[in-house]
């Protein structure tokens, strides 16, 4: 091992592959086995290997992006994949802040659910543009020193989604908390006076007394903000009321889509009408998706039914529901984000961006294999 800083040869030499294969892995290339990728990974990161500015430099100039690729390797400004899954956009000040799971820790065996990863926290990404992502790490890290906390790396943290409270001037991140087994189903609560400072876990709550996994929050104009969160293990969407300080439930609730099974809520508003896309239940695997619409956000709720058209539209282009956010700057501009689960290998899921467009009042995804703002 060499007495400075460690070298791609060394890597190669510690791990018993060739300085190729390393640097394969260091690019992000798809054709390295995923045990042979985990396996460089964690020497990279044992190790404290990092590449030179110069590299880091030309890295930053090659991944520059113009456009969305969805389905492909989406890498940030310095190279690496995203690691931002069921996430959500907030948009302050001329800035997107990209918040979603870090899951870039080796795939495990699940009981219940097949596969899964060791918790590692919320990552947090900015960008002027959409397309270029600055990583700004882990804005709210699993816990790794006490297996009783309920950010453990032992627990499940999921679908982080993030909104101001302008009367304690916070922000207020809301995150689907359980075991391993789902049997803990709670909403996890973190505030923070930054949009990507270092968040404090304040704890968790059973929103009136019910269970909680899959879950989005919806905001108004006026403030009033709303929890959507999948229920009675999963076969119920229930619609809470928050209290003013987005803290706790008020109390005032609707369930929605009863017996339907539904997951994975993304809700927005357009033109006075409410619209939840979601997905049905199957685990990692694709389903239809479907958005149902309202006149008011606590329902009743209307389903339309399955809103993307294009090749394999019926499974929702392999991918899941995660958020739908409107682009700053463009008129009935929205934009629809799944995630591409990759059971077996976690950490390299992939993220699928698609314009939404309205034919009238029917929303419609389409399948674009490259796309940019343009189509606004």
């Amino acid at each position: 091992m060499s007495s400075n800083k460690p070298t791609i040869k060394d890597i190669a030499s510690a791990a018993g592959v060739s300085a190729q294969t390393v640097s394969r892995v260091l690019n992000h290339k798809p054709d390295v086995a995923p045990e042979t990728r985990q396996h460089v990974q964690q020497l990279i990161t044992d190790l404290d290997f990092s590449p030179s500015e110069a590299a880091r430099s030309l890295v930053r100039q090659r991944s520059k992006r113009n456009s969305f690729i969805p389905g492909k390797v989406w890498n940030d400004e310095d190279g690496n994949p995203i690691q931002a899954h069921g996430g959500c956009i907030l948009h302050e000040n001329g800035i997107y802040y990209w918040f979603g799971e870090n899951k870039d820790t080796p795939t495990k065996k699940n009981r219940l659910i097949g596969f899964n990863v060791d918790a590692v926290g919320v990552s947090c990404y900015t960008s002027t543009d959409l397309y270029n992502w600055k990583n700004l790490g882990l804005v709210l890290p699993a816990v790794k020193d006490n297996p009783a906390h309920e950010l453990h790396i032992n627990k499940i943290i999921e679908r982080p989604k993030v909104i101001y409270n302008a009367l304690t001037q916070k922000y207020v991140m809301f995150l689907h908390l359980d075991t391993e087994d789902y049997q803990f189903a709670r909403v996890g609560l973190a505030v923070c006076d930054q949009p990507a400072g270092q968040y404090e876990f304040l704890g968790s709550f059973s929103p009136n007394q019910a269970e909680s996994r899959d879950l989005t929050v919806f905001k108004e104009d006026d403030g009033k903000a709303y929890l959507l969160h999948s229920s009675e293990w999963n076969a119920t969407l229930y619609v809470a009321e928050l209290s003013a300080d987005y803290r706790k439930t008020t109390g005032v609730f609707t369930r929605n889509f009863v017996k339907a099974s539904r997951e994975a809520p993304a809700v927005f508003k357009r033109q006075g009408k409410y619209y939840c896309l979601s997905s049905g239940c199957t685990g990692w695997d694709p389903n239809t998706a479907e958005y149902a619409v309202a006149e008011n956000i606590l329902g009743p709720w209307k389903v339309i039914g399955n809103p993307c058209l294009g090749p394999n539209s019926n499974q929702t282009f392999f991918s899941q529901s995660a958020f739908v956010f409107p682009v700053s700057g463009y008129n009935d501009a929205y934009i629809a984000m799944f995630d591409q689960w990759k059971k077996e290998d976690i950490g390299s899921s992939r993220y699928l961006w698609l314009p939404i467009r309205f034919e009238g009042e029917q929303m419609v995804i389409e399948w674009l294999d490259e796309w940019d703002l343009s189509v606004f």
